[in-house]
C-alpha cells in the first residue's frame, strides 16, 4: 500500500560515482524526514544521511564531502549522490521515510527493500 522503491545501486570502481533514488508511493499527504542508511556484511545498520521537508540535512562523518542527499518533494523522491566511492562504502543501502498518509490520517515509518552498492578496489 505504501512503499519506498530504491534504484541506482550497482558495481563501481573505487573513485567512481553512483546516484541512488528512492520514490515513495501510495496515498501520501506529506513526507517528513527522508534518509539513507547502509548495512555492510557483519555490521550494524548505520545512518548515511537524512533530509527534512525543509531541506535541512545531516550527513555521517564517514561520507561527508563525498555524499550528498537531496529530495524532490513534488515527486516524493529522495536521492543520494555518491562520489569518490571507496571499497568501505560497499553495503546494502536502505531508504527510510516518515510518511503522513490518508484514510485514515496517520504517521508511518517505512523502509525500502535495499539496493546493493559494491565498490571494487
Amino acid at each position: 500500500q505504501f512503499q519506498l522503491v530504491e534504484s541506482g545501486g550497482g558495481l563501481v570502481q573505487a573513485g567512481g560515482s553512483l546516484r541512488l533514488s528512492c520514490a515513495a508511493s501510495g496515498s501520501i499527504f506529506s513526507i517528513n524526514v527522508m534518509g539513507w542508511y547502509r548495512q555492510a556484511p557483519g555490521k550494524q545498520r548505520e545512518l548515511v544521511a537524512t533530509i527534512t521537508s525543509g531541506n535541512s540535512t545531516r550527513t555521517a562523518d564517514s561520507v561527508k564531502g563525498r555524499f550528498t542527499i537531496s529530495r524532490d518533494n513534488a515527486k516524493n523522491t529522495v536521492y543520494l549522490q555518491m562520489n569518490s566511492l571507496k571499497p568501505e562504502d560497499t553495503a546494502f543501502y536502505y531508504c527510510n521515510a516518515g510518511l503522513v498518509v490518508r484514510n485514515p490520517v496517520r504517521y508511518l515509518e517505512v523502509w525500502g527493500q535495499g539496493t546493493l552498492v559494491t565498490v571494487s578496489s
